[in-house]
C-alpha cells in the first residue's frame, strides 16, 4: 500500500508562521450562522461561539475557521456584508481577549469582511472562491499579507445541483488544473506563493460519488506545490454512502461521525497537511495515527 510523502512546508500567516507536514494540523470549524447544514443556529451568540472556540482549541485545534455564512447547496440568499460582519467580528474579538495567542480564520469571499477580520486579529482568510467572486479579494489578501487558503468549487452554491456530471477519471484534473490557474491569478495579484494553502473543496460543485476519485487520488495536488488542506467533516457524499444503514436514507449529519474520521484518515494519508472539521478531538486523535504511519513510510 503507497501513501503519499507529505512535504514539509512553511505556512506564512499575517504575524506568524506555521509549519506544516510534520503533523497534521486541525481547523476547527466555527459557524456563526442560523442556517448552516451541520451546526446552523448554534453559535450565533458572540459568547457561545468563543466558548465553542476555546473549546476546540483545547480539544486540539490549531486553528479555529469562523465563518458567518452558510454555503450548503441549494439555492439560497447571500449574506450581506454587513449582516456577515455583524455576526463574526464580535466572535473574533471575543476570542482573541480570552486567547490572544490563538489563531483564527475568516471564512469569507468578501473582501471587506475578509479586511475587517484580518485588521480584528485573524491570521488566515479562507475564501470558498479561490479569490474569484470579488474582484477585490486577491489584492485585499496581498495588501493584508495573511495566510490565504484557495478553495476548488464549480459554480455557486445554487447551481451545484444543476452541474454536468463529471466522469470519473475528469474529477482530479479539472480541479488540478482549476486550482493552478486560481493560484496564477493570486501570485498577479502580489499574494506571495507560501501564504498559500489549497483546498480540493470536497462538496463544493462535485455530486456526491465525485469526491470519492477526488479524495482517492488526492495526492496528484501535490505537484501544485503548495500545502493542501482537506474539509470532508459531515459532508453529504459521506451521508448518501450510508443510506443503506438508514433505511436507504441519506444518513443525518448528526450520524456521520465515524464516516468523518474515516475519510479524514484517507485525506491525511493522500497528503492533507491540514483538516477541516466540526468535532477537533476525535479528529485529532485519528490523525495522530494516521501521522505515525506516515512517518513510517
Amino acid at each position: 500500500m503507497a501513501f503519499a510523502r507529505r512535504d514539509e512546508l512553511t505556512w506564512r500567516l499575517r504575524t506568524r508562521s506555521l509549519k506544516l507536514g510534520r503533523r497534521t494540523l486541525i481547523m476547527g470549524v466555527l459557524n456563526v450562522t442560523p442556517d448552516s447544514f451541520s451546526d446552523g443556529n448554534l453559535f450565533l451568540d458572540p459568547n457561545a461561539a468563543a466558548a465553542q472556540a476555546l473549546r476546540m482549541i483545547d480539544e486540539g485545534a490549531d486553528i479555529v475557521d469562523v465563518g458567518g455564512e452558510s454555503t450548503r447547496p441549494g439555492k439560497h440568499e447571500p449574506v450581506s456584508t454587513e449582516e456577515e460582519q455583524r455576526r463574526v467580528l464580535p466572535v473574533i474579538e471575543a476570542l482573541l481577549q480570552a486567547r490572544p495567542d490563538a489563531i483564527l480564520s475568516i471564512d469569507t469571499y468578501k473582501a471587506s469582511t475578509a479586511r475587517l477580520a484580518v485588521c480584528a486579529g485573524a491570521e488566515i482568510v479562507n475564501d470558498i472562491s479561490a479569490l474569484s467572486w470579488d474582484p477585490e479579494m486577491g489584492e485585499t489578501c496581498a495588501e493584508l499579507a495573511c495566510g490565504v487558503v484557495m478553495m476548488h468549487t464549480r459554480g455557486k452554491s445554487a447551481e451545484w445541483r444543476s452541474l454536468p456530471q463529471l466522469a470519473p477519471h475528469e474529477v482530479v484534473p479539472l480541479v488540478k488544473y482549476e486550482l493552478a490557474l486560481s493560484m496564477r491569478t493570486a501570485l498577479e495579484a502580489g499574494v506571495d506563493r507560501d501564504r498559500i494553502v489549497l483546498d480540493p473543496g470536497y462538496g463544493f460543485g462535485k455530486s456526491f460519488d465525485e469526491n470519492y476519485p477526488l479524495l482517492a487520488h488526492q495526492d496528484e495536488l501535490e505537484s501544485l506545490g503548495q500545502p493542501i488542506l482537506a474539509g470532508v467533516s459531515r459532508k453529504s457524499f459521506l451521508g448518501r454512502r450510508l443510506a443503506e444503514f438508514y433505511g436507504g436514507e441519506e444518513a443525518p449529519v448528526t450520524a456521520r461521525a465515524n464516516a468523518t474520521i474515516a475519510a479524514t484518515v484517507a485525506a491525511i494519508l493522500a497528503g492533507a497537511h491540514i483538516v477541516r472539521v466540526h468535532e477537533v478531538r476525535p479528529a485529532a486523535e485519528a490523525a495522530r495515527i494516521a501521522d505515525a504511519i506516515l512517518s513510517a513510510v
